[in-house]
């Protein structure tokens, strides 16, 4: 009896197909420093203001080789910017730069509808490869609070109506594997007409940091 002819036929019968219809990076995550710019005079940030996005993106490759797709989704992003403008809830607010603080930030929630084009010279053969994914994101504000606590005054105000509910930018990955660096800049400003003094408050987020894809 041919020992070897049943064996290979058993490990066919039980071998797994390779995916040639291979889908890539479908979840992802990121990591980042979020910079203002546009800011105003003497508005500085402190510690680290974190920014943290998250979500899903359908990947839907458009050559045949799959090493090009286009991918859209829906995630959620998180900014926490420690900083030194005072907002103190009236009608309408007031706007002041103020270095006495123990504890200043201002936190933003929103819900993101990206879009890219993806590069990457991947295989079914090897989940190890080189990409570069640019696109562009629209971004809803659907909750904000900031807060301002020093020995003299506490201030806290949540859902601001003088911040835009839409931001909107590019941004760009790039890497190898795992490690993939990410950035992100905001086309328009957070604020919408608010002033400190005669001066416009804007401040556009510049996020830079590391995203990572999973299946």
């Amino acid at each position: 009896m041919n020992f070897s002819f049943l064996f290979s036929q058993e490990e066919d019968e039980y071998s797994l197909p390779v995916d040639s219809l291979f889908r890539e990076d479908q979840f992802y995550v990121s990591v980042s420093y979020n910079l203002l710019r546009n800011s105003p005079t003497s508005y500085s940030q402190y510690s680290f203001s974190s920014g943290i996005t998250l979500g899903f993106l359908r990947d839907m490759p458009i050559s045949k080789n799959r090493n090009w797709a286009i991918a859209t989704g829906l995630g959620y992003s998180y900014s926490d910017i420690k900083h030194n403008l005072k907002v103190i809830p009236s009608s309408p607010n007031e706007y002041s730069i103020d270095n006495s603080y123990d504890r200043s930030k201002l936190r933003l929630h929103y819900v993101e509808l990206p879009i890219e084009i993806r590069w990457r010279n991947v295989t079914y053969e090897s989940h190890k490869f080189w990409r570069v994914y640019t696109g562009f994101k629209l971004s809803y504000l659907f909750s904000s609070s900031s807060i301002f606590e020093s020995n003299a005054n506490d201030y806290k105000l949540k859902n601001n109506n003088d911040l835009n509910k839409l931001q909107y930018g590019p941004y760009l990955s790039l890497g190898y594997n795992t490690v993939n660096l990410y950035a992100y800049y905001g086309l328009n400003s957070h604020f919408k007409d608010s002033k400190i003094g005669d001066e416009r408050l804007q401040l556009n987020s510049f996020n830079v940091g590391f995203i990572f894809y999973i299946l």
